[in-house]
């Protein structure tokens, strides 16, 4: 996970756990929105995690901007659960 002070035009990767215990990963610019979102009864959550609700955050990175956050997105969208969980456990 990139350490570094954050501020508004930070990009997060994000992780989260849904409730039949299946893994989702996106970005955002802000994080509490978006987890706030996926847990909402609105449309403006994942098509995905909907009707996995409750959703939980388990892991994110920091990026400087969106193209990096997108990049490493792809990157972790390409692992197999394995190794999501082990990457999820390293940042632990």
């Amino acid at each position: 996970m990139l350490e570094y002070p954050m501020d508004d035009s930070d990009w997060f990767l994000y992780i989260v756990k849904c409730s039949d215990d299946s893994l989702y990963t996106g970005i955002t610019k802000d994080i509490e929105r978006r987890i706030e979102e996926h847990n909402s009864d609105n449309i403006l959550g994942a098509r995905y995690t909907r009707p996995r609700r409750p959703v939980t955050l388990i892991y994110r990175e920091v990026f400087l901007n969106r193209a990096e956050a997108a990049k490493r997105e792809y990157e972790i969208k390409q692992l197999s659960r394995k190794e999501k969980e082990r990457l999820i456990g390293q940042g632990a």
